[in-house]
């Protein structure tokens, strides 16, 4: 009796409320299983954001489709930004205000040439700007040159000066990774860095163009602000609390993440590397959103 007294109640407790027993336990196996299905894609988020810290919920949902796969588990975006905010893992998106330019100089600045250009090929528009990083008791400076078709980082360097050395070393390592021999604009904002004869000289010496934006508006270079944003927002380098070498070495496996791993919605959804070996023109994914999950609310 003592063996049957638990089936028993579980039967009059469905049967007070009007189920089946079957449906007891067909409720409890759904739920073991929801359990299993949010450990499998939670372990999946945490081993890409070993590589990825900060990769935005849509992006996460994009490549986590091929990874769970064998796993057979679907889920929406909306399941995955629920999840997230469950157990803490939004991304919190920081403000960014810094001023690394001065364009109140004497040396020659350029037109900008980008304004009505339709960018349908990789080595067609290279895009550079410096911004800064926090470390203890100093600041470092990392200059990019990024490709405006493909988002990939052709060129870097990073330093502990803004001295125009960085912006020129950014540009050859740029130059050794050029793929293509169709001609090339290069864009900027107008400091001083880009205006120094030898910088200038180096793109004269390589037959490319030289674009400038004009009226001192963030938004004429908004691509290179926006990659900016990326290297140190998803990969955690607002501020370093590492020497400057070490942070040097966070720098360049980041980079290195982020032309290998990291999809961009401007590019299909296709990471820099690969994008920057498609011939033909790349499809545009993205939009605004506008659903509130306190953190992330757009998406790039």
């Amino acid at each position: 009796m003592k063996q049957d007294f638990p089936k028993l109640g579980i039967a009059v407790l469905c049967r007070l409320f009007g189920k089946t027993r079957h449906a007891y336990y067909d409720c409890l196996w759904r739920k073991e299983s929801s359990l299993v299905k949010e450990d499998i894609i939670l372990q999946e988020v945490l081993n890409i954001r070993k590589h990825l810290p900060r990769l935005g919920t849509r992006k996460l949902h994009y490549v986590l489709q091929n990874k769970l796969t064998s796993h057979q588990i679907t889920f929406g975006r909306d399941y995955l930004f629920d999840l997230l905010s469950e157990h803490k893992l939004l991304i919190r998106q920081r403000k960014r205000k810094a001023i690394t330019t001065d364009s109140r100089h004497w040396m020659r600045k350029y037109s900008n040439l980008i304004k009505e250009v339709d960018i349908t090929r990789p080595e067609q528009v290279w895009v550079s700007d410096i911004t800064y990083i926090r470390l203890p008791n100093q600041w470092g400076y990392l200059s990019l040159i990024t490709d405006a078709n493909s988002r990939k980082i052709m060129g870097y360097s990073f330093r502990q000066d803004l001295a125009a050395e960085g912006c020129i070393n950014a540009l050859k390592m740029a130059l050794n990774n050029r793929l293509y021999k169709e001609s090339i604009i290069h864009h900027s904002d107008r400091g001083s860095q880009y205006c120094s004869h030898n910088y200038v000289d180096l793109l004269l010496k390589n037959n490319i163009g030289i674009s400038m934006t004009e009226n001192g508006d963030p938004y004429e270079n908004a691509l290179a602000e926006r990659v900016n944003g990326i290297i140190k927002t998803e990969f955690n380098l607002y501020a370093s609390s590492l020497g400057f070498e070490q942070t040097g070495s966070q720098v360049n496996k980041s980079i290195k993440s982020y032309n290998e791993l990291r999809p961009h919605a401007s590019c299909d959804y296709l990471t820099p590397n690969q994008a920057h070996l498609q011939s033909e023109k790349l499809n545009k994914r993205w939009k605004k959103y506008y659903k509130n999950f306190n953190h992330e609310k757009t998406d790039v």
